[in-house]
């Protein structure tokens, strides 16, 4: 007595590849790429013939249009060191700001110094803080803002 549940079906392909379409998609594919590299040919020989690109670059020639602004910086390093001496020589010398209006600039130590000396600006006693400017409150005051005043005031 045999049973049924050990019987087995057969785990590979009943029937064989269909050989005549293998070779004839395999000929196809052949054929595209024959056609492409022959169009392909035609089409960069048809271009050099019919359109010049002009004389070849000179490795010597050291002409360069500029693009359109904004450019890119081209030494970003130099270009900050640059800066930050710029930005040095200023803070640590004498120069003028508004001639006209005789404002001047001082070197930052000469200026610590003089406030060390002379301390900071401090309003006399009893006089309320932020007076005479409209529009302003104390620190602490968060009131909505009035009719018409502007957010964040």
């Amino acid at each position: 007595m045999e049973p049924e549940a050990h019987k087995e079906t057969p785990r590979h392909e009943l029937s064989d590849a269909n050989v005549r379409r293998l070779v004839q998609f395999g000929i196809g594919t052949a054929i595209l790429l024959l056609a492409g590299y022959i169009l392909s040919a035609l089409v960069f020989s048809y271009f050099v013939h019919h359109q010049s690109l002009g004389k070849p670059a000179s490795p010597f020639e050291n002409v360069r249009t500029l693009p359109p602004e904004p450019r890119l910086q081209v030494t970003p390093l130099q270009d900050l060191a640059s800066y930050r001496a710029q930005q040095e020589q200023t803070l640590h010398s004498y120069g003028w700001v508004d001639r006209k209006n005789g404002v001047v600039r001082i070197p930052i130590e000469r200026a610590m110094d003089l406030l060390i000396q002379r301390g900071l600006p401090a309003r006399p006693p009893g006089q309320a803080p932020l007076a005479g400017v409209p529009g302003r409150r104390e620190r602490g005051d968060f009131a909505p803002p009035a009719q018409g005043e502007p957010p964040g005031r």
